[in-house]
């Protein structure tokens, strides 16, 4: 049940999770690895052993939002169903094989007065996590900021309330019993909207927000926060096809990039093909994405090879579809190329399709977002495929990550400096 009493109370109710998670955190940051994993592992069995009861308190949420009109997609989402739950616990045992990073030095050099310098990771502290629908990401994110040595608070979507509830309640316990502090990880208990704004002006006690779910919550949450935001609007990812290229290879990875899971951040969203091979690749390329339920929407000269195509709009350019549509323009050359991502990107993934080393180094070296491949699909920009493991999302602004944010992300950095007597003349 969310907060009775008005917003002074909500106010009041937010100040305190704050205080405490910032209490928390400095335990937490000492705790060593075998606590931290210890702590996961018996999150992992609580769920398991209490599985029944945290399906019990979804269904609450799920006739919520049936009651509210939510379409059968949302509510699909927002089901905790036992391959969830199993997807849950691997997820957590994953976690745990992960390389603690808080305490390792990245790099050390001397000083010519003697003195040794090193930077160290350390946890970032108290994480705020705005969320939507899945209530899986409550355990997803907790486990990963944990490990970091970080505390969390945790703000789901309000159709989500009872699950996420539950989740962290079991956290909690799960924490006590491995003796590191139990308000680490917290779910902020009310359903009130005032409750965010309340949070992030925590800026005395929080030290991150992550939000994490629609432009419309990410910019909402920029707009509102008096504490760093980790953002990422949305995924606008280009495939470029050049010239001088492996036509088949270039197919495969146009169509992987926009069919394997056409709703999702990493998805292309604009194909762009050198004006001297779009005879030879866009009518195949068309065929494939027609077979498929691609809507193309094509600029003038492509669409005098796709005559079916919609007539692309300034719209379309910047479109993030999340959908089987997909914008299609021909350029005269690499530089166009690069400027039109340069205007329509969202700096989230960037693929040339390319045999020429030489073009392939200048894409790299001048296109500006998180990821930028060369021959491959954008759909690799993820923390599993890229070797991090887990992850708790992708950043497209540049401070303090860039790109999926993994276990090291969670971590900063402080210098370290060991001496033997040096005085600064």
């Amino acid at each position: 049940m969310a907060l009775k009493g008005g917003k002074m109370s909500i106010e009041k109710t937010i100040n305190e999770i704050a205080k405490s998670a910032k209490a928390s955190s400095r335990k937490m940051s000492s705790s060593s690895t075998i606590m931290k994993n210890k702590a996961l592992e018996l999150i992992a069995k609580k769920l398991v052993d209490n599985s029944k009861k945290i399906q019990s308190e979804n269904e609450k949420d799920i006739e919520y939002s049936r009651e509210k009109g939510m379409s059968n997609a949302l509510i699909d989402r927002l089901t905790i169903s036992d391959k969830i739950i199993d997807s849950m616990v691997t997820g957590l045992n994953e976690v745990i094989q992960l390389p603690d990073p808080v305490g390792s030095m990245t790099e050390t050099y001397i000083r010519p007065n003697g003195l040794k310098v090193s930077k160290m990771r350390i946890p970032l502290g108290v994480i705020g996590i705005i969320y939507e629908s899945r209530p899986n990401v409550t355990v997803d994110a907790a486990a990963l900021c944990l490990k970091a040595g970080n505390s969390i608070i945790l703000r789901g979507g309000s159709e989500a309330f009872h699950s996420n509830t539950i989740l962290a309640d079991l956290i909690s316990e799960a924490l006590k019993e491995a003796n590191l502090p139990e308000k680490a990880v917290q779910v902020i208990p009310v359903r009130d909207r005032e409750a965010i704004k309340y949070l992030l002006k925590q800026e005395e006690y929080i030290d991150l927000i992550i939000p994490r779910g629609g432009e419309g919550l990410i910019r909402f949450v920029v707009q509102n926060s008096q504490i760093p935001v980790l953002k990422h609007y949305k995924g606008v990812c280009h495939v470029y096809v050049d010239n001088e290229c492996d036509i088949k290879m270039a197919q495969d990875i146009c169509f992987n990039s926009k069919v394997q899971r056409p709703g999702v951040c990493n998805a292309m969203e604009t194909m762009l093909v050198h004006k001297s091979i779009a005879g030879s690749f866009l009518p195949e390329m068309v065929k494939q994405f027609e077979k498929a339920g691609v809507e193309i929407r094509a600029c003038e000269k492509a669409q005098n090879l796709i005559p079916d195509a919609k007539p692309a709009t300034e719209d379309d350019w910047y479109a993030e579809y999340l959908d089987l549509i997909l914008a299609v323009k021909i350029v005269n050359d690499l530089d166009e190329a690069i400027e039109h991502i340069d205007k329509y990107s969202s700096n989230h993934t960037e693929t040339i399709v390319t045999t020429n080393i030489n073009s392939s180094q200048k894409f790299l070296r001048e296109v500006d977002s998180s990821v930028v491949a060369v021959n491959a699909s954008t759909r690799f920009n993820d923390g599993g495929q890229l070797g991090l493991g887990a992850e708790i999302g992708i950043s497209t602004s540049k401070l303090h990550a860039f790109g999926p944010m993994g276990i090291s992300e969670l971590t900063g950095t402080k210098f370290i400096v060991i001496g033997n007597g040096q005085l600064r003349q």
